[in-house]
């Protein structure tokens, strides 16, 4: 009896000896994980500079626009009336200017008229002066002779003046007055809004009659046919990521299947609210069928590495140590993934290792 005993509890003894592991040679890939949004190429928000009410679209969801397509209008009557007035003013300045009723033809008769007397004032004085020189003649006949010509020479050169300051401002007040039309219209055509791209209309936030704020965003304009995917990173991984490397990206949409996407773009900019980075990349070969809004998955690669020695990340002992059938090793650790670590220095594909102790 004794001895069974003993043969029961040696056999107990024996069978729950832990079973050592072996390192194993094979490839490895260190990817990143983010969340994926998918969004049409070139996508921007519509915003009215202006407030108003929004009086009707002039494109529909789905259409296609070019650079300059109106794409709906507001309404405000305040504008209107303000380039129409602005058009009379420049009108008027202009006719001032340039046109039939001119407050320049008035003078430019009283110089006609001015320059004809000055003449004949010139002559009269001239005259005068070469009699009154051979003393022929009496001195209040030259000097009147000379006050005449004085006078007109002096009206001659106020009336020139006046028209050169006159034709200045007249000037000045047309241009002004056509600036400020300009204005009013640039300001009347801001009521309008229109694409700057060449793309499609993806959705129409405001309908007819509703009010519109310069802040609001009224339609979601991009690309009909070229897709990017925005990537979520945590700011804890977004220093491994860089421009170019490879993205595999998972759809909702298409479960099944794995899409290769390159980095793009690596926004600077941390989301305070979500802790996370947008990184933004382009498709190898996108599905025929994309929408924006479109979500999924995303694992970017950061290294990978074929034929080295790995070892399942849980039989690490801190981060430099495994446990050995002739006690801890310290270890040399490279890339890994969720479940395993590659191995530089410190132990080879022979050496028996065991699960660290509870």
């Amino acid at each position: 009896m004794l001895s069974l005993g003993l043969l029961v509890v040696f056999s107990i003894s024996c069978g729950s000896k832990e079973e050592p592991i072996f390192p194993e040679k094979g490839n490895i890939t260190a990817s990143v994980y983010a969340s994926v949004t998918v969004w049409p190429d070139s996508m921007y928000r519509v915003y009215a500079s202006v407030s108003g009410i929004l009086e009707n679209h002039l494109v529909e969801e789905g259409d296609s626009v070019r650079p300059g397509a109106p794409l709906m209008h507001l309404t405000d009557a305040t504008p209107r009336l303000s380039a129409e007035n602005a058009r009379l003013q420049m009108e008027l300045a202009r006719q001032n200017y340039s046109g039939a009723s001119t407050p320049l033809k008035d003078l430019e008769v009283q110089i006609k008229t001015a320059e004809l007397n000055f003449r004949d004032d010139s002559i009269n004085f001239r005259r005068q002066e070469k009699l009154w020189s051979q003393q022929i003649g009496s001195l209040a006949d030259f000097e009147n002779r000379k006050l005449a010509y004085e006078r007109s020479r002096n009206l001659l050169q106020r009336l020139r003046s006046e028209y050169a300051r006159l034709q200045k401002d007249l000037k000045s007040q047309m241009i002004q007055a056509q600036n400020t039309y300009q204005s009013s219209v640039v300001k009347t055509s801001d009521y309008t809004l229109r694409s700057t791209i060449k793309g499609k209309v993806y959705a129409l936030y405001k309908e007819p009659g509703e009010g519109v704020l310069p802040n609001e965003p009224l339609a979601l304009l991009g690309s009909p046919d070229v897709f990017l995917a925005e990537l979520l990173v945590d700011e804890i991984d977004i220093v491994q990521i860089q421009e170019g490397q490879l993205a595999l990206v998972t759809l909702d949409a298409y479960p099944e299947t794995v899409f290769e996407t390159r980095v793009r773009k690596i926004y600077p900019q941390k989301d305070e609210r979500s802790q996370t980075f947008t990184v933004e990349v382009r498709f190898e070969k996108a599905p025929d069928i994309l929408y924006p809004g479109l979500s999924g998955e995303a694992n970017i690669i950061i290294a990978q590495k074929e034929n080295v020695l790995t070892i399942p990340k849980d039989y690490l002992v801190g981060r430099d140590s495994v446990r050995t059938l002739q006690g801890m090793r310290k270890i040399v650790a490279g890339i890994e993934t969720l479940d395993r670590i590659e191995i530089l220095e410190g132990i080879e594909a022979d050496t028996k290792l065991l699960r660290p102790q509870q």
